[in-house]
């Protein structure tokens, strides 16, 4: 079986120069890019790659983007930004209704592109609360504080109960930079005999079961020289 990376966004146009410059401004700022040139490689890509967001042009040489976008949301909800020269209101609905996220026209404006593809991270990824519930959602996880139970992509985590009390905390404080001793004293109790490499311990079982890549986590992110902080 092929070995999946996890990568943040996948660019699928024919135009190298274009998406050449597109890619380099994004990893400029701090995203993990590929592209691809034809549907035929971006179906390829996305079948060995898990993608955050996808930027797809309309006109490819082998199909359309449209038919791509349709073909890919037969298996998948990753945000998708459409592009293109073709600007018509038609050729816009079009590409909402079969499953686009947004429509940008070319040639466009690259900060106006970044813009964008924050916006769609933060509608698609950003820590949501389900209304008259405790049920919280990150990237692929469901957390339900009341029942304590965790699923991710639907199936359930089995997490300990200090696992649970650990990411509780973690996700209570999101984007805080949080110091070791004050997550050990709010998660095991200030007076606890325990010790400090206790904490270090959990959090490796705790990204081991939620995050993607364990090994270089996007939701408990080190600190270096103070602790931990959750992100979405």
């Amino acid at each position: 079986m092929p070995v999946i990376e996890n990568k943040d966004i996948l660019i699928v146009d024919d135009d190298e120069d274009l998406s050449s410059i597109t890619m380099d401004l994004l990893t400029d700022n701090g995203f993990s890019v590929s592209r691809c040139f034809n549907s035929a490689d971006a179906l390829n890509t996305l079948s060995t790659c898990n993608f955050r967001l996808l930027i797809l042009d309309v006109n490819l040489p082998d199909t359309t983007g449209f038919e791509l976008c349709q073909k890919i949301r037969q298996s998948s909800n990753i945000p998708i930004i459409i592009i293109s020269a073709r600007t018509s209101d038609t050729d816009r609905i079009t590409g909402l209704d079969i499953g686009g996220d947004d429509y940008i026209p070319k040639p466009y404006s690259l900060q106006e592109l970044l813009a964008r593809v924050n916006a769609n991270l933060r509608r698609s990824y950003h820590m949501k609360i389900k209304k008259d519930s405790n049920l919280f959602y990150f990237s692929h996880v469901c957390v339900d504080f009341e029942a304590r139970k965790v699923t991710k992509n639907g199936l359930p985590l089995e997490l300990s109960v200090k696992e649970f009390d650990l990411l509780s905390y973690l996700m209570k404080h999101q984007n805080e930079a949080l110091q070791k001793e004050r997550i050990f004293n709010a998660v095991w109790g200030e007076y606890s005999i325990g010790e400090i490499g206790t904490l270090t311990v959990h959090i490796r079982w705790l990204r081991e079961k939620i995050e993607d890549n364990p090994s270089s986590p996007k939701n408990i992110v080190t600190v270096w020289g103070v602790g931990y902080r959750f992100e979405v």
